[in-house]
């Protein structure tokens, strides 16, 4: 990328280190990286401010648009969380492959008008909120307005999540009931993807859920989440590793919500609280897909510790 510069920025040392362990672990199909990248508190440990100046301030503008490039420069994927919320035009998704070198690889989240099953009640609804979703697992809208657009790119996109928040009770009698409705929609989509599916239920975490993403091929994802059991029990339970790939999203310590995390660890420039247990359960994925030589995609969220790439780069240190 061409700074303008006649000297390029020095790169910190502690990136390049963290570059080299990270290209190193991909080489053995063990992928790692951050959820989303639009983060200005990175600036001076992965981005270089100097880049993103007009007239000699930070342009936020700028950064939102360019920055992905400079990502690439550490990491080789990225999860996009901000498909959950829109089926991209195939305008956009020509600008977002076009930003960043052919090596870096995308796992997206699949909208959320195919696995929202009831809208929230929330303002951003509007006259949704509250109702029946009729797209729910909808296999159809999702192949159309989601992987059809995507289909030129297929070869660099690692993973696609289908994630599924918490249902009220009464929404699925039990795990089996939401089990076989989830088979049905796997089964209609069409191949040549790697799908993955999280789930915010924790009691759906039996055989009959295990069961049903093996036939399908589909990956359960290790999510630490709010009220989902922490990732060294989920790595733990029998037949968890349903497909030859999986995938891990470090997202929340167990017990605290979303917006909680957000108020304690904005703009996310540092480490603030080290949480040891996810660490280790994701230095365990790591060595179990490098012992069976299988592809493993794992991303840290900002909201776990504070800092995604200081927690990326205190799990693979030594590895």
């Amino acid at each position: 990328m061409s700074t303008g510069f006649l000297f390029e920025p020095p790169v910190p040392e502690s990136r390049l280190r963290l570059a080299a362990s990270l290209g190193r672990l991909a080489a053995e199909q063990v992928w790692i990286g951050t959820s989303s990248w639009k983060y200005p508190g990175w600036l001076g440990q992965i981005y270089t401010e100097e880049r993103y100046l007009v007239r000699g301030r930070f342009s936020e503008r700028v950064f939102t648009d360019t920055c992905l490039a400079e990502y690439a420069e550490t990491f080789p994927v990225v999860c996009g969380d901000f498909t959950f919320y829109q089926f991209p035009s195939e305008q956009y998704w020509r600008k977002l492959f076009h930003s960043a070198p052919p090596a870096l690889r995308f796992a997206f989240k699949v909208p959320e008008q195919v696995t929202v099953r009831v809208w929230p009640s929330q303002a951003r609804y509007g006259g949704r909120a509250g109702e029946e979703n009729p797209s729910f697992l909808d296999a159809g809208l999702l192949g159309q307005e989601f992987l059809r657009p995507l289909e030129p790119y297929r070869e660099r996109v690692a993973a696609l999540i289908l994630e599924f928040g918490a249902f009220p009770r009464g929404f699925f009698r039990d795990a089996e009931a939401f089990s076989a409705a989830l088979e049905r929609f796997l089964r209609a989509l069409p191949a040549g993807f790697r799908y993955a599916v999280e789930i915010r239920n924790p009691e759906f975490l039996d055989p009959d859920y295990f069961s049903c993403l093996r036939r399908c091929g589909a990956a359960h994802v290790f999510n630490a989440w709010s009220r989902m059991p922490e990732l060294g029990a989920q790595i733990a339970m029998p037949d968890a590793f349903t497909a030859d790939f999986s995938v891990t999203r470090a997202l929340l310590r167990f017990g605290r919500s979303y917006e909680q995390a957000v108020r304690k660890f904005e703009p996310y420039s540092q480490v603030q609280e080290v949480n040891q247990p996810a660490r280790d359960a994701v230095r365990n994925i790591i060595d179990r897909a490098r012992r069976q030589r299988q592809a493993a995609f794992v991303f840290v969220n900002n909201r776990l510790e504070g800092n995604a790439p200081a927690t990326i780069g205190a799990i693979v240190e030594d590895l």
